[in-house]
């Protein structure tokens, strides 16, 4: 098969890191891996900076955390350097594990950031040698009000406003959403309108299960967020959310994504309930909205839609750009699917992968 190495995925699963590659027209895969083989790869991010580096968070039950570098697009893999870790004894435990990777503005190639667990945020300005914590969040004053969620206890979801290099987000699960317009130096909590049914205030400043964070690269004002109770929208950079669960089949779910091209265009996989975590009704359905969440679609072709009783996690869906926008994500049962045309159709591109838990769409530049 001939393949265009411009258009990559990496899959993270819980046993190792595969790689796809597509034809030109997207619709035939090859798999490649696993590498980075018998861990559990959480998150993976491409530093478009250079177009080559590749970070992946790797944890495994007898190894221990790592964070792994490749320089060569994901050919090979190397320890970034030691992984961070709490060291003023905020937690019993410095960390548990690392959940999400982020690159710094365009303007410092050497920055990156991370969030671990317990959560904590923080800044190595040398490419994952060395880090600092940033204590203004890790130790913000509604900190008391976070808490485990059965999922995880860590920081997520890490967003630096293209825009505006001093603004940055970031979610606790559970805390919140913080957002910060000093480069970190302090943050204000972002969840005004967002509601909490598990907390005995209904609209708490802080504590919020948040699921995942979007934040639309072409608009940053535009964020979007997947919640323990509900699918919300921003257009004030976090200022205010509006409820948009309306609908949907259920309010909660992991897996959100957006169309980089379209700040209206977003994809959404519900999921039956916080005591099911499964596909709503058995229906592999991904909704797709075209208006910003007012009116959502079914969509359904080339998707199992009866006894498929699978989980997709929250970084296991990702988008690529190109027009039509291509649209991935994997299961837990480890089948992976993808769709060209914005999700009109779908097809499996492998399966008896290990459980899926992240997928990262890459796009090389010409």
């Amino acid at each position: 098969m001939s393949v265009d190495v411009s258009q990559m995925l990496f899959v993270g699963t819980q046993k190792g890191l595969f790689r796809l590659f597509a034809d030109a027209g997207r619709k035939r895969w090859r798999v490649e891996g696993p590498q980075i083989a018998g861990y559990e790869i959480l998150h993976t991010f491409f530093d478009y900076r250079d177009q080559r580096t590749v970070y992946a968070a790797a944890t495994h039950a007898v190894w221990g955390t790592h964070i792994y570098r490749s320089e060569d697009a994901g050919k090979s893999w190397e320890p970034a350097g030691p992984v961070p870790r709490h060291v003023r004894q905020l937690y019993e435990q410095g960390v548990d594990a690392v959940w999400y990777l982020a690159s710094g503005h365009v303007s410092d190639p050497q920055i990156i950031y991370t969030g671990i667990a317990p959560p904590g945020l923080f800044l190595s300005r040398d490419r994952g040698q060395t880090w600092t914590p940033v204590a203004s969040l890790n130790e913000h004053p509604t900190r008391n009000t976070w808490e485990p969620s059965r999922g995880i206890f860590a920081i997520h979801s890490i967003h630096i406003d293209p825009l505006r290099p001093k603004r940055l987000y970031a979610a606790v699960s559970a805390g919140g959403v913080y957002r910060s317009d000093d480069g970190g130096q302090s943050w204000l909590a972002a969840n005004r309108g967002v509601r909490a049914e598990n907390l005995p205030e209904r609209y708490p400043e802080s504590g919020h299960n948040v699921h995942r964070l979007i934040m639309h690269p072409v608009n940053p004002d535009r964020l979007y967020r997947q919640c323990y109770n509900g699918t919300y929208r921003s257009d004030d950079g976090g200022q205010t959310w509006q409820e948009i669960t309306a609908g949907l089949p259920s309010d909660f779910g992991y897996a959100i994504a957006v169309d980089p091209r379209d700040p209206d265009t977003l994809f959404q996989i519900p999921e039956e309930s916080s005591h099911m975590r499964t596909t709503v009704g058995g229906k592999l359905r991904v909704y797709r909205s075209r208006n910003a969440g007012r009116d959502w679609q079914a969509l359904t072709h080339g998707l199992p839609q009866e006894h498929a009783y699978v989980t997709v996690l929250r970084e296991a869906i990702d988008t690529d750009g190109r027009d039509p926008c291509g649209v991935y994500f994997g299961t837990s049962g480890g089948h992976l699917f993808a769709s060209c045309d914005a999700g009109e159709h779908w097809e499996l591109i492998a399966n008896y992968l290990p459980r899926i838990l992240s997928v990262k769409a890459v796009v090389l530049a010409d």
